[in-house]
């Protein structure tokens, strides 16, 4: 037993050990670049392949192919990627959304790539570099985690890597080389991805898919680390090694067995589910490519070209018919994906799972096999699957609530291959199992028309969800969720079910693809046909149904028409490229196209203008003359109930003193070690502005975010009209009537003018039809400018757009954080005679504001706040010429 056991050990020390290369590799990237490498690897795969060409098939002696591919090849490779790939995106302001995106595309570029060259059958003949025993490969390990370790702590190199990993605008401008510390960072990652490749090559199957997935699973060991510790990085995985080599020795017997014999054989799987939906996560700022303008309407005459197409396979016979049959299956699990990240702007990486469950039920309840329920026609088995997996979609639902950006790309790739290995690689669930197709419909033909017609009913639905008050909402939760919130909009239960959506579209087209191949074959709904599926659809256009549509025809045609690994391929290059185009190629084209139009309109001369005024005289209609922003905004003037505004401005009398609408007792917040709020009290009242001055880090914003529930404080209360609402979140004291704006602009730039609005007034206190209108009328927004995209505003005009969204709420206390940031002098006034309306209106408004001018001009009462305390309150006259006769001095 001491024998077996010691054998054991030595087992999972050698995969420990690979794990644990994979770990430093993903960790000295991330810490020097910030970008989680996904693409690691396929780097892996590629290296492992070309020593195997070197040696195997060039006949090359094998130390020579391991030093041209890992001290050549490997580095090269990350070189290649820093300079090409990640740095144009870091100059473009290393957005993480696009990086994540670029780094799936280098993933799928290279496992296509690898496709092309060697096929897609799996390799055993991989050259041995590392003896079995695992003490040369732990000894790499330690040598190489004690090197980095000392080159980052005792070397100006790691000074610098420190440096740029902290701030790195900060690090260039101290003349720190930031593009060399990358490509450093890329170049020892993409050298410890190949040594992991060819290391693990002898031992596992070597294939295009197989190993790059391998090797991702153990990512687990970096996020475990916070991916910043190497230490730890290298005894979890170690650990994890060792535990799942030992694991092996049990055999349980009864019903525990098959799921206790999965785990032993992946526990990195089981580690990755943990770190991924447990641990904190990693990367939180958003993930995902936002439009940058408004969607140009898609043609009619692209959708009628896009019916055509797909009518063409009915004429269709034999192999290219049955070929055809796997596109609206696809087309409906790819629409899935348009739902959840193209319009709801959550990373879903697990969407093959549930098309994989949607496949698999269905073939379970058609055959009798699913606990508790009798066979059904197949038909009623997919309708009984979808509804059987829509509720599972709350798995990756869940996580979104509180991850975004990488840790959600972790969480739902985790689930994904979670879902891959304990239900579709386990001979229980799928031994034997055969899937046939409704009666009526077995043919490719009549099954091909029944596709059509299920693909039909999918995109009405997913029409419907990117549509109305639900598409909007959706809309603003990608565009800008914190401003989502602040507009009202419940992110948490939209993104679940959005997530819930995504499920039951991915399960329809799961099932229907089963029965087109009359089959449940696990390798069709493989984890890295989840990230392909995905960017393809963010590259062809995340949030347009008819890119889905191109990106189904694409793949099934590409590799059904040519070699494998083509569509993959042409995806990855389109994703590496995505930085070009955040909106997809398609996106791109016709608002080029739209530019082109609008540019090239053909001007007329005087005797034509002449000659049209003749033949299409203009009707002698009253019309307004365009009134100027300024005037438009004191137009606004007056309560929100009509009326006209004064001629010029007012002095504005203070108002008496009424009961505190807005309450705030002994307010404390910390960040860390620091605190930042020491016992704040404050009060809002109707008709009143209150201000909050003071210098930076004073705490004013610590203040704004309890008050507007983007931040829990951690001992007092806030009360609304005697009702403490200090755990609600910023959404439902929205709906209480308590709405804010942002120093950041908080507006939606792919939905327009109106729609921003409307948004507010949809999730706003009241139900109010004529509030979308009045607002805008109340704000000068009611012009031709209603109908643009939010994002080719100039900021004047934006905050404007952010200000009327949040009246359309009829909110009864209006926090507004910097409100005059970005305006002029003409916009500043205008504001402030919008504002002092707003509180005449009986509406109590709190300004934190740096514009002491703006301040004198327009509060009631002023707080200065200095080092989390308020140490002066009182009129602006008084307090205001304390503060600067004390600044005097």
């Amino acid at each position: 037993m001491s024998s077996l056991t010691y054998d054991l050990t030595l087992a999972g020390l050698s995969v420990g050990s690979a794990a644990a290369l994979t770990g430093i590799g993903l960790i000295v990237t991330y810490r020097a670049t910030g970008v989680l490498n996904f693409a690691h690897g396929a780097i892996a795969m590629v290296c492992a392949y070309a020593l195997r060409q070197c040696v195997v098939e060039w006949g090359w002696p094998l130390w020579l192919g391991a030093v041209v591919t890992l001290l050549v090849l490997a580095p090269g490779l990350g070189v290649v990627l820093e300079r090409f790939v990640f740095r144009p995106l870091s100059v473009l302001g290393s957005d993480p959304a696009q990086t994540l995106v670029a780094s799936i595309g280098v993933f799928v570029l290279l496992v296509g790539g690898a496709a092309l060259l060697w096929g897609q059958g799996a390799r055993d003949d991989a050259p041995e570099l590392v003896r079995d025993e695992p003490w040369g490969q732990l000894a790499v390990v330690l040598v190489l985690a004690a090197g980095v370790a000392a080159v980052v702590r005792r070397t100006r190199f790691g000074r610098e890597l420190r440096a740029v990993v902290d701030d790195r605008q900060l690090a260039v401008l101290g003349g720190i080389d930031a593009d060399r510390v990358a490509a450093a960072g890329w170049a020892f990652g993409s050298f410890t991805a190949g040594l992991t490749g060819v290391l693990l090559a002898p031992y596992v199957r070597l294939d295009p898919y197989g190993l790059p997935l391998l090797v991702m699973e153990v990512v687990a060991v970096a996020v475990a680390a916070r991916m910043r510790s190497l230490p730890v990085a290298v005894v979890v995985a170690l650990g994890i090694g060792v535990a799942q080599s030992q694991l092996t020795r049990l055999h349980p017997s009864g019903w525990g067995e098959p799921l206790l014999q999965a785990a032993g054989t992946n526990l990195f799987v089981v580690a990755l589910l943990v770190a991924a939906l447990v641990l904190p996560g990693v990367g939180t700022r958003d993930a995902l490519p936002r439009t940058a303008t408004a969607r140009v309407p898609t043609p009619p005459g692209a959708w009628i070209v896009a019916g055509v197409l797909f009518l063409l396979p009915l004429g269709l016979a034999g192999r290219d018919l049955h070929t055809s049959v796997q596109v609206p299956a696809l087309a409906v699990i790819l629409l899935s994906l348009v739902v959840v990240t193209g319009r709801g702007g959550q990373i879903s990486l697990g969407q093959a799972a549930y098309a994989g469950l949607g496949a698999l039920f269905t073939a379970l309840l058609a055959a009798g096999r699913f606990p508790g329920l009798p066979a059904l026609p197949e038909l009623a088995a997919l309708a009984v699957a979808v509804v059987l997996v829509a509720p599972l979609g709350l798995l990756t639902g869940w996580p979104a609530i509180g991850r975004r950006g990488l840790a959600l790309a972790l969480a739902t790739f985790a689930i994904g291959v979670g879902v891959s290995r304990f239900v579709f690689a386990q001979p229980y669930a799928t031994a034997g199992l055969s899937l046939g197709r409704p009666a009526g419909f077995d043919g490719d033909r009549a099954y091909y028309v029944l596709e059509l017609v299920l693909l039909a009913v999918a995109l009405l639905a997913a029409h419907a969800l990117r549509r109305g008050r639900t598409g909007r909402a959706l809309a603003a939760m990608r565009d800008h969720e914190a401003g989502a919130q602040a507009a009202g909009v419940q992110v948490p239960s939209l993104k679940l079910r959005a997530f819930v959506a995504g499920a039951a579209l991915a399960a329809l087209g799961g099932g229907m693809l089963g029965m087109g191949l009359r089959a449940f074959d696990a390798a069709a709904y493989d984890p890295v046909r989840g990230l392909l599926w995905f960017a393809a659809v963010v590259v062809l256009g995340a949030d347009s149904t008819l890119g889905a549509l191109a990106a189904a025809a694409l793949l099934v045609g590409l590799d059904a028409g040519t070699r494998g690994g083509v569509a993959a391929a042409l995806i990855g290059v389109l994703a590496v490229l995505v930085g070009r185009f955040p909106g997809g190629p398609y996106e791109a084209l016709r608002t080029t196209t739209e530019r082109l139009r609008l540019r090239r309109a053909p001007a007329l001369t005087p005797v034509g203008a002449r000659a049209r005024r003749l033949l299409r005289p203009e009707p002698r209609t009253a019309r307004a003359a365009p009134v100027p922003v300024g005037a438009t905004a004191t137009g606004a003037g007056t309560s929100r109930t009509g009326g006209r505004p004064p001629a010029s401005p007012v002095p504005r009398t203070p108002p008496a003193p009424t009961a505190p609408l807005l309450t705030a007792r002994h307010l404390h917040a910390r960040y860390g070690g620091f605190t930042a709020l020491h016992g704040v009290d404050l009060d809002l009242s109707p008709g009143r502005i209150t201000a909050v001055v003071g210098p930076n880090g004073a705490g004013k914003s610590t203040l704004f975010h309890c008050l507007a529930g983007t931040l829990r404080p951690a001992r007092g209360a806030v009360r609304l009209g005697g009702r403490d609402i200090t755990a609600l979140p910023a959404h439902a004291r929205a709906r209480l009537g308590v709405a804010r704006t942002f120093q950041q602009l908080a507006v939606f730039p792919s939905l327009s003018v109106a729609e921003n609005v409307r948004v507010g007034a949809e999730q706003g206190r009241l139900t109010d039809r004529g509030a979308v209108e009045r607002t805008l009328r109340l704000l000068g927004l009611d012009g031709p400018v209603r109908a643009l995209p939010a994002a080719a505003l100039p900021t004047g005009t934006l905050r404007r757009v952010e200000l009327a969204r949040v009246l359309a709420g009829s909110p009864r206390v209006l926090l507004l954080d910097e409100p005059a940031a970005g305006l002029d002098t003409a916009e500043v006034a205008a504001l402030a005679r919008v504002l002092k309306a707003l509180a005449a209106d009986g509406t109590a408004l709190l300004v934190v504001e740096h514009d002491l001018d703006l301040v004198a001009g327009l509060a009631d009462v002023v707080h200065v706040m200095t080092a989390g305390r308020i140490v002066a309150s009182g009129p602006p006259e008084r307090v205001l010429d304390a503060l600067g006769t004390g600044a005097d001095r």
